[in-house]
């Protein structure tokens, strides 16, 4: 793989400023943020009056814990512009969520916030070890999404070519891809995988294509998946972090130099790790949900947002600023099976552990006469899809989840192509207990 590391001259000068220097800063728009938010959003104007606070009792960060937490309920309570905090006639571009679990959460952004994004795009896109003059195969979901069109901004602001390709039509993909020669590309890691399985239909090697970096987001990915992906392409895979509600893609990004967790651009975003279940902050290192509090979000500022993402803050390394862990799971996402919780990317991880099979799955929850039970539904490679081989692999991989993640579980071994598979974010658990 090429040495992508980037120029510490091109950087911003925050990236590498002193940890005084981004507190400061920090306070400073907090501040602001919160004064904001107060005097133009009635819902918080009301929640902080409830909780006995006022933007003027914020003496230091750490007093950010005194103020009440905002949740995604409250967007769909006050759908659709019932958060914003200008006149709708400031908002230049709406997003939304798909809506498909209540009412679409509608984020509103001014032109300033626009001018943001597509800044902080450019910053992740350098920091996974783009430049200026590149090409970007940008296949993120173009529409009320933020990935596409966030994406799209942020590789133009960066200075290289976009190619606007968007979800789907997976053999033009790589068309595409083996006629424009792009460096990069942004895709969902599900989606990557399919485009690999297109290069191999397609009899050509991955390793040959023009690619030196993908940058994946959008769901929770494991270090197992970015090697499998790298060693298929030769080419570094790079994670980058984002939520409609905070932003949209580049809220945090790995660099490509050290690939040891995701730098927030804390600039603009504060973070907290909280306990999920007593809403306490814990100390940088600690496991927990993380929280969100925009610093410099005009159209929609959101004030402690709960993400429901678990993870934990860390000390920077390649940039200043604190890194986040790759995230492990959702705590709306985590399943209690017979008392043990369990993440998808746990199985992933155990799945690209067990040879045999490809990495495509689907965890299926159902009723096993009154317990709940899981069921894993995998596919064969190619070269391993006689029956004998399949019954190999699941013995081996329901014994790894045992052991690894301590429940057991029924596997399914299809042939090829048997896992359905998505253009976007995958659907990795189908929950079937209540048809039973």
């Amino acid at each position: 793989m090429k040495d992508l590391t980037p120029n510490k001259a091109d950087l911003d000068p925050i990236e590498v400023a002193s940890i005084d220097e981004i507190r400061a800063t920090q306070l400073v728009r907090m501040k602001w943020s919160l004064r904001h938010a107060y005097d133009n959003v009635p819902v918080y104007k009301q929640r902080f009056d409830e909780a006995g606070v006022h933007p003027d009792d914020l003496k230091t960060l750490a007093d950010l814990s005194k103020f009440p937490f905002t949740y995604k309920n409250d967007l769909r309570d006050n759908y659709p512009f019932g958060l914003f905090a200008v006149p709708r006639e400031q908002i230049i571009r709406l997003h939304a969520s798909s809506g498909t679990t209540g009412k679409a959460t509608v984020v509103g952004y001014t032109e300033g916030d626009i001018n943001n994004w597509a800044d902080l795009l450019a910053r992740s896109l350098r920091a996974s070890g783009l430049r200026r003059g590149d090409m970007v195969h940008n296949a993120y979901g173009y529409g009320l999404f933020t990935g596409g069109l966030g994406a799209h901004y942020g590789i133009e602001r960066l200075g290289a070519t976009v190619v606007p390709m968007g979800g789907g039509q997976t053999k033009k993909q790589v068309g595409l891809i083996n006629d424009f020669k792009p460096d990069g590309i942004m895709v969902t890691p599900s989606y990557m995988l399919n485009i690999l399985e297109e290069f191999h239909k397609q009899g050509l090697d991955p390793r040959d294509s023009s690619l030196s970096v993908g940058v994946f987001g959008a769901e929770p990915w494991t270090n197992a998946m970015r090697l499998e992906v790298e060693k298929a392409f030769d080419m570094h895979a790079v994670d980058i972090y984002g939520l409609s509600e905070i932003m949209g893609p580049g809220v945090a990004n790995e660099c490509v130099e050290t690939k040891d967790g995701l730098h927030v651009w804390e600039d603009h975003f504060y973070p907290e790790i909280i306990d999920p279940k007593t809403g306490e902050v814990v100390p940088d290192g600690e496991m927990g949900e993380l929280v969100f509090t925009t610093l410099t979000k005009e159209g929609l500022p959101m004030i402690r947002y709960r993400t429901r993402d678990l993870t934990r803050l860390l000390p920077g390394t390649a940039r200043s600023m604190r890194r986040m862990e790759k995230i492990t799971g959702r705590s709306d996402d985590m399943i209690i099976l017979r008392g043990v919780n369990v993440f998808p990317t746990q199985i992933e991880e155990q799945l690209m552990a067990t040879g045999g099979l490809s990495p495509h799955f689907q965890i299926e929850l159902y009723k096993s006469g009154r317990m709940d039970a899981l069921r894993v539904y995998v596919e064969a490679n190619p070269d391993a899809a006689d029956e004998l081989s399949k019954t190999a692999s699941a013995r081996m991989l329901s014994k790894r989840i045992k052991d690894m993640v301590g429940v057991s579980t029924e596997i399914v071994v299809g042939d090829p192509g048997d896992v359905a598979r998505s253009e976007g974010k995958a659907q990795r658990v189908i929950d079937n207990r209540d048809k039973e």
